[in-house]
C-alpha cells in the first residue's frame, strides 16, 4: 500500500497535528571508530518507500546475525536512509451501522500513521564494515536484512587499498 512513491513528499512536521514516533532510532551499530578494511553495501534495485518498521526489522536481523557470527567488536553497521516522509491513511468505519458514520472519500486527506524513507534505484540503504575473515557473515547479514525490505536488493563489495593486489 505504501511501497510506490506517489506525489510530493509530506515531511513538514511543524504543520502536522501529530506523527507517530519512528521505530528505528539507532543508525550506527557496533564499533563506530574501528579500523575495518572491508565495506559491503546493500543497494535497492527499484525506487520505493521503506517504512520505519521495515528498517527496524532489517536492523535487528543484521545486528543479530553479525553479533552471533562475528562477535560484538568486529563490525560496524550504518543505515544510510532516514524515514522523513509521513504516511497518511484515510480510515473508514466497517461493520454494522458504518454507512451512517463514515463519509466515504469526501475530503479524504488522511491521518498520520507512520513514516517512510523514500529511496531511488541504486541507492545505498545499509553499509557494513568488517575485517576480512567476517566477509561471509556480513554478506549473510545483509541478505537477511534485504528480505525485510519491500524491494529487490543487491550487495556491493569494496575492499581497502591494502587488500587489492
Amino acid at each position: 500500500m505504501y511501497r510506490q512513491i506517489r506525489g510530493q513528499s509530506y515531511c513538514r512536521r511543524e504543520y502536522m497535528g501529530g506523527v507517530p514516533a519512528s521505530r528505528i532510532n539507532t543508525f550506527d551499530i557496533g564499533v563506530t571508530n574501528g579500523d575495518f578494511p572491508v565495506t559491503i553495501s546493500l543497494h535497492v534495485r527499484e525506487p520505493c518507500q521503506i517504512r520505519h518498521t521495515a528498517l527496524e526489522a532489517a536492523r535487528i536481523t543484521c545486528n543479530r546475525i553479525l553479533s552471533k557470527l562475528a562477535g560484538g567488536a568486529n563490525y560496524h553497521i550504518k543505515f544510510r536512509v532516514y524515514p522523513h516522509h509521513v504516511l497518511r491513511e484515510n480510515k473508514l468505519a466497517t461493520g454494522a451501522g458504518a454507512d451512517r458514520v463514515s463519509s466515504g472519500m469526501r475530503a479524504a486527506f488522511g491521518k498520520a500513521v507512520g513514516t517512510a524513507a523514500r529511496v531511488q534505484a541504486g541507492q545505498v540503504v545499509i553499509t557494513v564494515r568488517v575485517p576480512v575473515q567476517y566477509v561471509a557473515a556480513a554478506k549473510e547479514a545483509l541478505w537477511s536484512a534485504s528480505l525485510k525490505l519491500p524491494t529487490p536488493c543487491y550487495t556491493e563489495f569494496e575492499a581497502g587499498a591494502e587488500l587489492v593486489h
